[in-house]
């Protein structure tokens, strides 16, 4: 089963204008992670995505707000920034508590209704399920980590959202493709991975998080005319086969 939280770039109308731009206000979505793995339904994968805008709300974050990586910086649960730190709201425009609290009710708690729901049914179906979390990031976000940022990033919160053995068959399937990795990097996993990961119940959780310079052309320095770069399915067609063969390990891999 893959989650999609990232993917939506939906903005209420009436929230638009508290915005300082449209596109600030989507420019940190996993941009076309839902076109890249579209092949996944070829492989009777379940897919659940959200089509609202991540600087609506984050539905990957915990809903009480708590920070997933304390000690370092990261967006809010309504985020106020962007990963770059420039000002998404205009002076005085930004959600209050209660507001956040209506955000949260409207669509972070149904997405993940959604989730638990499919979990339980395929995990009753079949005994235990997968839950594969996509993500995508650009290469450079000084702000948030140094450096170049490997092609692909596992995040299993340290191990305890799947069994392990799940967890070395995706690191094996991502290092058979000679790209870099790195599990449970700067990426150990968000509040999905996290709170729906319980493989002592037959539920398998495990984030990747992409670098987007995989499947697509990165600006130096984004802006309004460059970034996101137009979709183009041959560009990303190599990465969307390491994808196949990464998924087909999930699919294959058994319990103990």
């Amino acid at each position: 089963m893959l989650g999609m939280p990232h993917t939506g770039t939906h903005i209420p109308e009436d929230l638009l204008p508290r915005f300082v731009s449209p596109w600030r206000a989507r420019k940190d979505a996993d941009w076309w992670i839902d076109r890249l793995y579209a092949f996944a339904e070829d492989m009777d994968v379940t897919i659940v995505r959200t089509a609202v805008s991540r600087s609506v709300i984050d539905v990957n974050r915990d809903p009480s707000g708590a920070s997933l990586y304390p000690g370092q910086t990261t967006t809010e649960l309504c985020p106020t920034t962007t990963f770059d730190g420039e000002p998404l709201y205009l002076p005085g425009a930004e959600p209050d508590e209660a507001e956040i609290a209506e955000r949260r009710d409207r669509w972070l708690t149904p997405y993940h209704d959604a989730l638990t729901a499919e979990l339980a049914r395929l995990r009753d179906r079949h005994g235990h399920v997968v839950l594969y979390d996509c993500h995508s990031i650009r290469s450079h976000v000084p702000r948030l980590f140094d450096g170049e940022l490997p092609q692909f990033n596992i995040g299993t919160n340290n191990g305890t959202t799947c069994d392990p053995a799940l967890e070395r068959a995706v690191e094996h399937a991502c290092a058979d493709t000679g790209l870099s990795l790195v599990v449970n990097g700067r990426f150990r996993g968000g509040y999905t991975t996290r709170h729906h990961g319980r493989p002592d119940i037959g539920i398998h959780a495990i984030q990747m998080e992409l670098a987007c310079r995989g499947y697509v052309d990165e600006p130096a320095a984004p802006d309004e005319a460059s970034w996101p770069t137009p979709w183009d399915p041959a560009r990303a067609a190599p990465l969307a086969a390491h994808l196949r063969r990464i998924l087909a390990a999930c699919l294959d891999w058994k319990t103990p």
